[in-house]
Protein backbone atom coordinates (compact mmCIF):
# COMPACT_ATOMS: atom_id res chain seq x y z
CA UNK A 1 0.00 0.00 0.00
CA UNK A 2 1.23 3.31 -1.04
CA UNK A 3 2.06 5.86 2.03
CA UNK A 4 -0.16 9.28 1.11
CA UNK A 5 1.87 12.32 2.17
CA UNK A 6 -0.48 14.50 4.81
CA UNK A 7 -0.46 17.61 2.39
CA UNK A 8 -0.99 15.65 -0.79
CA UNK A 9 -4.06 16.71 -2.25
CA UNK A 10 -5.31 14.03 -4.60
CA UNK A 11 -7.30 16.75 -6.49
CA UNK A 12 -4.65 19.19 -6.84
CA UNK A 13 -3.86 20.01 -10.88
CA UNK A 14 -0.91 21.82 -11.45
CA UNK A 15 -0.25 23.12 -15.11
CA UNK A 16 3.63 24.05 -15.91
CA UNK A 17 4.26 25.97 -19.08
CA UNK A 18 8.19 26.01 -20.58
CA UNK A 19 8.97 28.22 -23.56
CA UNK A 20 10.81 26.36 -26.20
CA UNK A 21 14.57 27.80 -26.99
CA UNK A 22 13.16 30.70 -25.89
CA UNK A 23 16.16 33.42 -26.41
CA UNK A 24 16.56 31.97 -29.97
CA UNK A 25 13.31 31.10 -30.68
CA UNK A 26 12.91 35.35 -30.38
CA UNK A 27 15.38 35.87 -32.45
CA UNK A 28 14.10 33.12 -34.76
CA UNK A 29 10.94 35.41 -34.47
CA UNK A 30 11.52 38.88 -35.00
CA UNK A 31 14.48 38.03 -38.08
CA UNK A 32 12.94 35.47 -40.45
CA UNK A 33 16.40 35.11 -41.92
CA UNK A 34 17.17 33.14 -39.14
CA UNK A 35 14.57 30.40 -39.09
CA UNK A 36 15.85 26.94 -39.69
CA UNK A 37 19.30 28.18 -38.80
CA UNK A 38 21.39 27.11 -36.11
CA UNK A 39 21.46 29.91 -33.64
CA UNK A 40 23.34 30.47 -30.42
CA UNK A 41 23.23 33.28 -28.08
CA UNK A 42 26.55 33.92 -26.74
CA UNK A 43 29.62 35.43 -28.91
CA UNK A 44 32.88 36.31 -26.56
CA UNK A 45 35.57 33.76 -26.80
CA UNK A 46 35.86 33.22 -23.50
CA UNK A 47 32.02 32.82 -22.32
CA UNK A 48 29.61 30.38 -22.21
CA UNK A 49 26.17 30.15 -24.87
CA UNK A 50 23.20 31.43 -22.74
CA UNK A 51 21.38 29.23 -25.26
CA UNK A 52 21.06 27.29 -28.35
CA UNK A 53 18.11 27.07 -31.53
CA UNK A 54 16.89 23.10 -31.79
CA UNK A 55 18.71 23.53 -34.88
CA UNK A 56 22.43 23.65 -32.94
CA UNK A 57 21.44 21.48 -30.36
CA UNK A 58 21.26 18.52 -33.06
CA UNK A 59 25.30 19.86 -33.30
CA UNK A 60 25.52 18.91 -29.65
CA UNK A 61 25.88 22.76 -28.65
CA UNK A 62 24.29 23.12 -25.06
CA UNK A 63 23.33 26.76 -22.73
CA UNK A 64 26.26 26.96 -20.62
CA UNK A 65 29.07 25.33 -22.60
CA UNK A 66 31.55 27.68 -23.68
CA UNK A 67 31.75 28.89 -26.98
CA UNK A 68 35.23 28.03 -27.98
CA UNK A 69 33.49 24.40 -28.03
CA UNK A 70 29.91 25.31 -29.37
CA UNK A 71 31.92 26.98 -32.68
CA UNK A 72 34.03 23.69 -32.72
CA UNK A 73 31.01 21.65 -33.23
CA UNK A 74 28.50 24.35 -35.10
CA UNK A 75 30.95 26.53 -36.68
CA UNK A 76 28.60 27.32 -39.62
CA UNK A 77 26.08 28.73 -36.46
CA UNK A 78 24.87 32.11 -36.37
CA UNK A 79 26.17 33.54 -32.80
CA UNK A 80 24.41 36.36 -31.44
CA UNK A 81 25.07 38.77 -28.51
CA UNK A 82 21.29 38.87 -26.85
CA UNK A 83 18.70 40.97 -26.13
CA UNK A 84 17.76 40.87 -22.91
CA UNK A 85 15.40 43.89 -22.58
CA UNK A 86 13.80 42.34 -26.13
CA UNK A 87 13.84 38.89 -23.98
CA UNK A 88 11.88 40.85 -20.99
CA UNK A 89 9.41 42.44 -23.22
CA UNK A 90 8.27 39.07 -25.25
CA UNK A 91 8.44 36.97 -21.85
CA UNK A 92 5.76 39.90 -20.19
CA UNK A 93 2.97 38.92 -23.33
CA UNK A 94 3.28 35.52 -22.37
CA UNK A 95 2.74 35.99 -18.90
CA UNK A 96 -0.42 38.22 -19.43
CA UNK A 97 -1.96 35.51 -21.62
CA UNK A 98 -1.54 33.07 -19.34
CA UNK A 99 -2.25 34.82 -15.97
CA UNK A 100 -5.50 35.90 -18.21
CA UNK A 101 -6.28 32.13 -18.91
CA UNK A 102 -5.18 30.43 -15.57
CA UNK A 103 -6.62 31.86 -12.10
CA UNK A 104 -3.49 31.31 -9.68
CA UNK A 105 0.17 31.63 -11.73
CA UNK A 106 3.45 31.44 -10.63
CA UNK A 107 6.17 32.97 -12.79
CA UNK A 108 9.71 31.00 -12.21
CA UNK A 109 11.73 32.61 -14.95
CA UNK A 110 12.23 34.83 -17.66
CA UNK A 111 10.80 31.56 -20.13
CA UNK A 112 8.24 29.77 -17.69
CA UNK A 113 5.59 29.34 -14.75
CA UNK A 114 2.99 27.03 -13.17
CA UNK A 115 -0.39 27.58 -12.33
CA UNK A 116 -2.71 26.20 -10.20
CA UNK A 117 -5.80 25.22 -12.33
CA UNK A 118 -7.49 22.69 -9.51
CA UNK A 119 -11.20 22.85 -9.40
CA UNK A 120 -11.64 25.03 -12.70
CA UNK A 121 -12.48 22.40 -14.46
CA UNK A 122 -16.20 23.55 -14.68
CA UNK A 123 -15.67 26.60 -15.30
CA UNK A 124 -12.49 26.69 -18.01
CA UNK A 125 -12.95 22.72 -19.02
CA UNK A 126 -10.56 20.04 -19.17
CA UNK A 127 -6.97 21.48 -18.29
CA UNK A 128 -5.68 19.47 -21.09
CA UNK A 129 -8.01 22.25 -23.37
CA UNK A 130 -6.72 25.26 -21.52
CA UNK A 131 -3.24 23.86 -22.48
CA UNK A 132 -3.97 23.90 -25.65
CA UNK A 133 -5.82 27.24 -25.24
CA UNK A 134 -2.93 29.23 -23.74
CA UNK A 135 -0.58 27.43 -26.20
CA UNK A 136 -2.24 28.46 -28.97
CA UNK A 137 -2.86 32.16 -27.46
CA UNK A 138 0.83 32.50 -27.10
CA UNK A 139 1.60 31.40 -30.20
CA UNK A 140 -0.69 33.83 -31.96
CA UNK A 141 0.22 36.81 -30.16
CA UNK A 142 4.03 36.28 -29.90
CA UNK A 143 4.94 33.55 -32.86
CA UNK A 144 6.29 31.41 -30.62
CA UNK A 145 5.57 27.55 -29.41
CA UNK A 146 5.44 26.33 -25.36
CA UNK A 147 5.59 23.13 -24.39
CA UNK A 148 3.03 22.28 -21.32
CA UNK A 149 3.05 19.63 -18.57
CA UNK A 150 0.13 19.03 -16.07
CA UNK A 151 -0.03 16.77 -12.99
CA UNK A 152 -0.56 16.33 -9.47
CA UNK A 153 2.06 18.61 -8.13
CA UNK A 154 4.55 21.22 -9.27
CA UNK A 155 7.71 19.17 -9.83
CA UNK A 156 5.85 16.28 -11.98
CA UNK A 157 4.32 19.19 -13.73
CA UNK A 158 8.02 20.27 -14.28
CA UNK A 159 9.05 17.19 -15.77
CA UNK A 160 6.01 16.80 -17.85
CA UNK A 161 6.61 20.18 -19.60
CA UNK A 162 9.87 18.73 -20.28
CA UNK A 163 9.28 15.15 -21.54
CA UNK A 164 8.20 15.88 -25.40
CA UNK A 165 9.99 19.13 -26.52
CA UNK A 166 9.31 21.36 -28.73
CA UNK A 167 5.56 22.58 -29.04
CA UNK A 168 4.77 19.66 -26.55
CA UNK A 169 1.79 18.63 -24.12
CA UNK A 170 2.35 15.95 -21.30
CA UNK A 171 -0.04 14.95 -18.94
CA UNK A 172 0.56 12.76 -15.84
CA UNK A 173 -2.59 11.23 -14.15
CA UNK A 174 -2.24 10.66 -10.26
CA UNK A 175 -3.16 6.94 -11.43
CA UNK A 176 -0.09 6.71 -13.43
CA UNK A 177 2.41 8.77 -10.99
CA UNK A 178 4.36 5.74 -10.09
CA UNK A 179 4.25 3.83 -13.25
CA UNK A 180 5.43 7.00 -14.96
CA UNK A 181 8.35 7.26 -12.25
CA UNK A 182 9.72 3.84 -11.62
CA UNK A 183 12.16 3.85 -14.50
CA UNK A 184 13.39 7.36 -14.58
CA UNK A 185 16.57 8.38 -14.33
CA UNK A 186 17.11 10.74 -10.86
CA UNK A 187 18.51 13.69 -13.01
CA UNK A 188 15.60 14.28 -14.31
CA UNK A 189 14.44 15.45 -10.94
CA UNK A 190 14.24 18.81 -10.07
CA UNK A 191 16.34 19.56 -7.55
CA UNK A 192 18.74 16.93 -8.05
CA UNK A 193 21.82 17.85 -9.32
CA UNK A 194 25.31 16.90 -10.59
CA UNK A 195 26.49 16.68 -6.66
CA UNK A 196 24.17 14.55 -5.41
CA UNK A 197 23.92 12.12 -8.64
CA UNK A 198 27.87 11.10 -7.97
CA UNK A 199 27.04 10.92 -4.81
CA UNK A 200 24.43 8.43 -5.58
CA UNK A 201 25.79 6.79 -8.81
CA UNK A 202 28.80 5.94 -6.26
CA UNK A 203 26.33 3.44 -4.76
CA UNK A 204 25.09 2.74 -7.76
CA UNK A 205 21.59 4.35 -7.55
CA UNK A 206 20.38 5.85 -10.89
CA UNK A 207 16.79 5.42 -11.20
CA UNK A 208 13.78 5.96 -9.09
CA UNK A 209 12.94 2.96 -8.28
CA UNK A 210 16.83 2.37 -6.86
CA UNK A 211 15.47 4.70 -4.18
CA UNK A 212 12.11 3.11 -3.73
CA UNK A 213 14.32 -0.09 -2.96
CA UNK A 214 15.36 1.34 0.27
CA UNK A 215 12.94 2.96 3.11
CA UNK A 216 12.65 6.85 3.88
CA UNK A 217 14.27 6.34 7.11
CA UNK A 218 17.97 5.20 5.53
CA UNK A 219 18.14 8.30 2.95
CA UNK A 220 17.41 10.20 6.16
CA UNK A 221 20.39 8.26 7.66
CA UNK A 222 22.72 8.84 4.98
CA UNK A 223 21.87 11.90 3.26
CA UNK A 224 19.88 14.02 6.10
CA UNK A 225 17.24 16.13 4.39
CA UNK A 226 18.58 15.90 0.98
CA UNK A 227 17.78 11.93 1.65
CA UNK A 228 13.93 12.94 2.62
CA UNK A 229 13.69 14.73 -0.47
CA UNK A 230 14.67 12.66 -2.71
CA UNK A 231 12.60 10.07 -1.04
CA UNK A 232 9.78 12.15 -1.14
CA UNK A 233 9.75 12.57 -5.30
CA UNK A 234 10.81 9.51 -5.51
CA UNK A 235 7.17 8.50 -4.70
CA UNK A 236 5.46 11.33 -6.39
CA UNK A 237 5.30 13.72 -3.61
CA UNK A 238 5.89 17.54 -3.56
CA UNK A 239 3.20 19.85 -1.52
CA UNK A 240 5.00 23.32 -2.66
CA UNK A 241 2.23 25.57 -3.38
CA UNK A 242 2.01 28.32 -6.12
CA UNK A 243 3.05 31.28 -5.18
CA UNK A 244 1.53 33.91 -7.77
CA UNK A 245 3.92 36.51 -7.08
CA UNK A 246 7.52 36.32 -5.67
CA UNK A 247 9.96 39.59 -5.31
CA UNK A 248 13.74 39.77 -6.97
CA UNK A 249 15.90 39.60 -4.25
CA UNK A 250 18.83 41.64 -5.98
CA UNK A 251 19.90 43.03 -8.99
CA UNK A 252 23.09 42.05 -11.06
CA UNK A 253 25.05 42.28 -14.16
CA UNK A 254 28.76 40.70 -14.97
CA UNK A 255 30.55 40.67 -18.05
CA UNK A 256 34.11 37.92 -19.13
CA UNK A 257 36.07 40.18 -20.52
CA UNK A 258 37.77 39.18 -24.21
CA UNK A 259 41.40 39.34 -23.05
CA UNK A 260 42.35 39.09 -18.79
CA UNK A 261 43.42 42.41 -17.65
CA UNK A 262 44.47 44.43 -14.97
CA UNK A 263 43.69 47.92 -16.93
CA UNK A 264 41.61 49.32 -13.70
CA UNK A 265 40.05 52.16 -16.13
CA UNK A 266 39.44 49.46 -18.33
CA UNK A 267 37.45 47.67 -15.29
CA UNK A 268 35.72 50.55 -14.37
CA UNK A 269 34.29 51.69 -17.80
CA UNK A 270 32.83 47.95 -17.81
CA UNK A 271 31.38 48.71 -14.31
CA UNK A 272 29.50 52.07 -15.25
CA UNK A 273 28.43 50.14 -18.45
CA UNK A 274 26.67 47.51 -15.64
CA UNK A 275 25.36 50.35 -13.46
CA UNK A 276 23.30 51.33 -16.01
CA UNK A 277 21.60 48.09 -16.63
CA UNK A 278 21.25 47.56 -13.05
CA UNK A 279 20.08 50.87 -12.19
CA UNK A 280 17.57 50.61 -15.59
CA UNK A 281 16.19 47.60 -13.88
CA UNK A 282 15.51 48.81 -10.69
CA UNK A 283 13.86 52.00 -12.02
CA UNK A 284 11.68 49.35 -13.81
CA UNK A 285 10.72 47.80 -10.85
CA UNK A 286 10.73 50.51 -8.72
CA UNK A 287 12.76 49.51 -6.46
CA UNK A 288 16.14 50.49 -4.47
CA UNK A 289 18.88 49.03 -2.97
CA UNK A 290 20.86 49.70 0.27
CA UNK A 291 23.75 47.27 -0.59
CA UNK A 292 26.02 47.14 -3.54
CA UNK A 293 28.29 43.85 -4.42
CA UNK A 294 31.57 43.99 -6.52
CA UNK A 295 32.35 40.28 -8.05
CA UNK A 296 35.47 39.50 -9.51
CA UNK A 297 36.79 36.30 -11.03
CA UNK A 298 40.70 35.88 -11.78
CA UNK A 299 42.37 34.62 -14.81
CA UNK A 300 43.10 31.04 -12.26
CA UNK A 301 38.57 31.45 -11.73
CA UNK A 302 39.31 32.24 -8.41
CA UNK A 303 36.53 34.62 -7.22
CA UNK A 304 36.06 37.35 -4.82
CA UNK A 305 32.51 39.47 -3.67
CA UNK A 306 32.96 42.82 -1.83
CA UNK A 307 29.40 44.92 -0.84
CA UNK A 308 29.00 48.11 0.87
CA UNK A 309 25.62 49.04 2.61
CA UNK A 310 25.01 52.02 1.41
CA UNK A 311 23.53 55.22 3.76
CA UNK A 312 20.04 55.80 1.84
CA UNK A 313 18.75 52.66 -1.20
CA UNK A 314 19.09 53.90 -4.37
CA UNK A 315 18.37 53.31 -7.59
CA UNK A 316 20.48 55.91 -9.28
CA UNK A 317 23.13 54.68 -11.63
CA UNK A 318 25.98 57.35 -11.16
CA UNK A 319 25.27 56.35 -7.10
CA UNK A 320 25.49 52.65 -8.15
CA UNK A 321 28.73 53.00 -10.61
CA UNK A 322 30.01 54.99 -7.62
CA UNK A 323 29.84 52.54 -4.88
CA UNK A 324 31.12 49.46 -7.31
CA UNK A 325 34.25 51.79 -8.13
CA UNK A 326 35.28 52.33 -4.60
CA UNK A 327 35.01 49.01 -4.08
CA UNK A 328 37.39 47.86 -7.13
CA UNK A 329 39.61 51.05 -5.63
CA UNK A 330 40.11 48.96 -1.95
CA UNK A 331 41.24 45.84 -4.20
CA UNK A 332 44.84 45.22 -5.08
CA UNK A 333 44.05 42.81 -8.06
CA UNK A 334 46.79 40.16 -7.24
CA UNK A 335 45.79 38.58 -10.67
CA UNK A 336 44.76 39.82 -13.71
CA UNK A 337 41.30 39.89 -14.39
CA UNK A 338 38.60 37.77 -16.20
CA UNK A 339 35.49 38.58 -15.58
CA UNK A 340 33.85 41.45 -13.26
CA UNK A 341 30.04 42.08 -12.51
CA UNK A 342 27.99 44.33 -10.05
CA UNK A 343 24.85 43.87 -8.11
CA UNK A 344 22.21 45.63 -5.68
CA UNK A 345 20.07 44.08 -3.19
CA UNK A 346 18.64 44.53 0.17
CA UNK A 347 15.61 46.09 -1.70
CA UNK A 348 13.03 48.63 -0.56
CA UNK A 349 10.42 49.99 -2.33
CA UNK A 350 10.63 53.29 -4.03
CA UNK A 351 7.24 54.50 -2.18
CA UNK A 352 8.80 53.18 1.28
CA UNK A 353 11.97 55.12 1.25
CA UNK A 354 12.54 57.65 3.93
CA UNK A 355 11.53 60.97 2.43
CA UNK A 356 14.96 62.77 2.71
CA UNK A 357 15.57 66.58 1.14
CA UNK A 358 17.34 65.14 -2.38
CA UNK A 359 20.32 67.56 -3.18
CA UNK A 360 20.52 69.17 -6.07
CA UNK A 361 22.91 66.95 -7.77
CA UNK A 362 21.47 63.93 -6.90
CA UNK A 363 18.08 65.50 -8.27
CA UNK A 364 19.90 66.01 -11.48
CA UNK A 365 21.09 62.24 -11.87
CA UNK A 366 17.65 60.98 -10.92
CA UNK A 367 16.43 63.61 -13.65
CA UNK A 368 19.25 62.39 -16.05
CA UNK A 369 18.42 58.53 -15.47
CA UNK A 370 14.77 59.27 -16.04
CA UNK A 371 15.33 60.82 -19.34
CA UNK A 372 17.61 58.33 -20.81
CA UNK A 373 15.02 55.68 -19.69
CA UNK A 374 12.29 57.14 -21.69
CA UNK A 375 14.44 57.91 -24.45
CA UNK A 376 15.88 54.07 -24.69
CA UNK A 377 12.24 52.38 -23.79
CA UNK A 378 11.18 54.15 -27.11
CA UNK A 379 14.18 54.04 -28.89
CA UNK A 380 15.80 50.99 -28.00
CA UNK A 381 18.56 50.64 -25.72
CA UNK A 382 21.67 51.68 -27.77
CA UNK A 383 19.91 54.44 -28.74
CA UNK A 384 22.17 56.66 -26.49
CA UNK A 385 25.25 56.05 -24.13
CA UNK A 386 27.13 57.90 -22.30
CA UNK A 387 30.09 59.26 -23.09
CA UNK A 388 32.63 56.35 -20.76
CA UNK A 389 30.95 53.83 -22.09
CA UNK A 390 30.94 54.92 -25.89
CA UNK A 391 34.59 55.47 -25.50
CA UNK A 392 34.85 52.00 -24.02
CA UNK A 393 33.55 50.35 -27.69
CA UNK A 394 35.48 53.32 -29.29
CA UNK A 395 38.59 51.50 -27.51
CA UNK A 396 37.94 47.66 -28.24
CA UNK A 397 36.93 48.39 -32.08
CA UNK A 398 39.98 50.45 -32.41
CA UNK A 399 42.33 47.23 -30.53
CA UNK A 400 41.01 45.00 -32.59
CA UNK A 401 41.74 46.39 -35.66
CA UNK A 402 45.09 47.18 -34.31
CA UNK A 403 45.81 43.55 -33.89
CA UNK A 404 43.89 42.84 -37.29
CA UNK A 405 46.90 45.18 -39.02
CA UNK A 406 49.61 43.68 -36.82
CA UNK A 407 48.11 39.62 -38.24
CA UNK A 408 48.39 41.01 -41.96
CA UNK A 409 51.75 42.74 -41.71
CA UNK A 410 52.96 39.88 -40.15
CA UNK A 411 51.77 37.47 -43.13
Amino acid sequence: MTDIHPNQSPERIILHLDMDAFFTSVEQADNPELRGKPVVIGQSLRGVASAASYEARRYGVRSAMPIVQARKLCPHAIFLPGRMSRYREVSEQIMDVMRGICPVVEQASVDEAYADVSGTRRVLGPPEDLARRLKSEILERTGLTCSVGIAPNKFLAKIASDWNKPDGLTVIRSSDVHAFLHDLPLGKIPGVGPRMLEELAHIGVKNVSDVLAHPRDHWERSLGRRGAFLHDRALGLDDSPVVPHSDAKSCSAENTLDRDTLDRALLERWLLTQAERVGRELRSMAKKGLTVTLKIKFHDFTAITRSKTLLRPTDITAEIYQAARRLLAAEKLPKPVRLIGLGVSNFRAVQAALPLAEDSGRGRDRQLDQTMDRIRDKFGSKIIRRADTASREAEAVEDLLSRKNRISDDE
